[in-house]
């Protein structure tokens, strides 16, 4: 990895989060979403195949997360351009050792994005006074900068410099000195954050499933789709295909049933 490249993958940690200049909609929800920042972080890189598969796991293990009243568990912007940006560094070709480095980076960067998180919080606290100031003096230069301005120094502040400060002493120094950091790694870990890892993908899948199946019989085309990718081969386009159909099919059936009910109701 290079500062180059340490620089842009931390621009995009500020760019991800909630308040950053590009607005939520387009930073929090979309690129701060994992398969959209792997995509990022591997274009950054050059190897998008690789950023793809291990955003993939950080999606995965984060369908059932959710931030009720702001209260955040684990920053997932933060903690995919960390962890897949870190691994991508020392990435040899060993997809196992890739993986369980990026879980490694992804716990350390979701933990400080937290901790950034709560206080860029205390910090916004500031911009608030100088807006409810700029209110009361009617003031609209005030309350702009205050919103446009101050809240977004103090989101790239806790967002861009603890990122670039990472990487570079991590990634960035360890890519260029020739030293690895999965040899510095004890095995033990690496196979325990790994198992670790792809639990949290299934208790994500859990989660998102337990939403989404209203009636028993439902998982039946749960375990149709892992027979159409486990047993005949079919790739992920292929079972989506298979998904569209079957969804055209219940709903067209759901639909005229109705209407034979209000048929007879009349």
């Amino acid at each position: 990895m290079s500062i180059l490249q340490a620089v842009l993958i931390s621009l995009f940690v500020y760019l991800g989060a909630i308040g950053s200049v590009v607005g939520n909609t387009l930073g929090w929800y979309n690129i701060g979403r994992p398969l959209v920042a792997s995509l990022i972080v591997g274009l950054i890189m050059g190897k998008v195949e690789v950023a793809i598969q291990l955003g993939l796991l950080l999606q995965l293990a984060n369908l059932g997360s959710v931030t009720p009243g702001g209260a955040v568990g684990w920053d997932l912007s933060y903690a995919t351009f960390i962890g897949v940006g870190g691994a991508l560094a020392f990435h040899t070709g060993d997809m196992a050792t890739t993986t369980a480095l990026m879980w490694t980076f992804s716990v350390v960067g979701g933990a400080i994005g937290v901790a950034m998180w709560n206080l860029n919080y205390a910090l916004n606290l500031s911009a608030s006074r100088l807006a409810h100031q700029g209110a009361e003096e009617a003031d609209p230069k005030k309350i702009a900068f205050a919103n446009a301005g101050l809240g977004n120094m103090i989101g790239f502040a806790t967002r861009f410099i603890p990122a670039i400060i990472i990487l570079v002493t991590t990634a960035v120094a360890g890519s260029q000195s020739g030293i690895n950091v999965a040899d510095l790694i004890p095995q033990w870990f690496l196979v325990t954050i790994n198992t670790f890892g792809g639990m949290m993908a299934a208790l994500g899948m859990g989660i998102l499933l337990s939403l989404l199946i209203k009636e028993t019989w439902q998982w039946v085309l749960v375990l149709l789709g892992f027979m159409l990718v486990g047993y005949l081969g079919l790739n992920m386009m292929g079972s989506a295909m298979f998904a569209i159909i079957i969804a055209v099919v219940y709903y067209i059936s759901q639909s005229n049933k109705e209407v034979a009910v209000n048929d007879e109701e009349n």
